[in-house]
């Protein structure tokens, strides 16, 4: 399937995310690796992943999808954003492609099978610029009785996400601010296009979950904050967990202080009292458990080294509470 349509002049535009890049014979992508090579746009990323790792699914983060698994992890380079605090900025906002070792997808789902891994996630960089790579990946997956995971900045085509029904199990979108401003400075990004996506992968019942990285001074003032929360809660519901995570100084952002723990507790707060059921702190040594919303049971608890899920199934195992999410395949 091809994710491109004829432009003006013999040009081609690429319908992978929201840019919608006009790309002329020769020139490549805002992403830095999705290319005119005259007939077509090519994914030159495609078969050349620039890191793969087994991960606990935890790590990516999602906390209600197949707790306590393990995550085939794989990305390339490139990305089409270009945040000044990227966390893989060696990758992200790079377009060098090792092309010493091609990994066809049968070659992905076989070294996921062996290592024991119930998902493969695409993640690291920005999975949507490498999509015709991640959908054969996928399908493969699929086929073989594994889930696949997206981790996004959520700024898919519409073409994608129609496309990923069905083939993409779960993501978690980073929600990186509410102002429009910042993502239009500081990802050359519309704020309105995430939104509307998040809206668009719950319709397609992709199950999500929602990151914000709370970046002192940047994002984190209570009415933002509370701007977020309402909006998932108002847009998306309450059930959606919500990550907040910890920001370290790295790339373009070396001077700001690191995100305090007192910061992501204020968050966590305000998140409660929009009425949020599941908030996450990460990126710190701080972890919160998984309660019912109901009883106030804990359900599952988490560190570094294991997960101990106390469910029984999908149910709080005292007062028999729903709790959303895929816990028992």
């Amino acid at each position: 399937m091809n994710f491109y349509k004829p432009g003006n002049n013999n040009n081609f535009i690429c319908t992978l995310c929201g840019h919608y890049c006009k790309l002329k014979e020769g020139s490549t992508g805002i992403c830095g690796v999705n290319k005119n090579t005259g007939d077509k746009i090519e994914c030159l990323a495609y078969g050349y992943p620039s890191a793969i790792n087994v991960d606990p699914i935890e790590k990516k983060p999602l906390y209600h999808f197949l707790p306590g698994s393990k995550a085939f992890s794989l990305g390339t380079v490139g990305c089409n954003f270009h945040c000044s605090f990227c966390q893989n900025w060696q990758i992200s906002q790079t377009a060098n492609i090792d092309t010493s070792n091609y990994y066809s997808p049968e070659k992905i789902v076989n070294l996921a099978l062996e290592k024991g891994c119930k998902s493969i996630a695409y993640t690291y960089n920005e999975p949507t610029i490498f999509y015709p790579y991640a959908r054969d990946i996928a399908i493969e997956a699929k086929r073989m009785g594994l889930k696949n995971i997206f981790v996004s900045n959520g700024y898919e085509s519409e073409e994608v996400i129609n496309d990923m029904e069905g083939i993409i199990d779960a993501i978690n979108i980073d929600l990186k601010s509410f102002n429009p401003d910042f993502y239009k400075k500081n990802m050359g990004a519309d704020l309105q296009k995430v939104l509307d996506n998040l809206m668009l992968f719950k319709e397609k019942n992709i199950f999500l979950e929602i990151t914000t990285l709370v970046v002192p001074t940047q994002n984190d003032s209570n009415a933002e904050l509370t701007a977020i929360a309402s909006f998932i809660v108002n847009n998306l519901g309450k059930d959606i967990p919500w990550h907040i995570s910890a920001f370290h100084p790295d790339y373009k952002e070396l001077e700001l202080p690191s995100t305090s723990i007192t910061s992501l507790k204020k968050a966590y707060d305000i998140g409660k009292n929009q009425g949020l059921n599941y908030i996450y702190i990460g990126n710190v040594n701080y972890e919160t458990p998984t309660e019912c919303p109901e009883c106030k049971t804990i359900l599952i608890e988490r560190d570094y080294r294991k997960t101990q899920n106390y469910m029984k199934g999908s149910h709080c195992p005292n007062c028999g509470k729903s709790i959303p999410g895929v816990f028992n395949e």
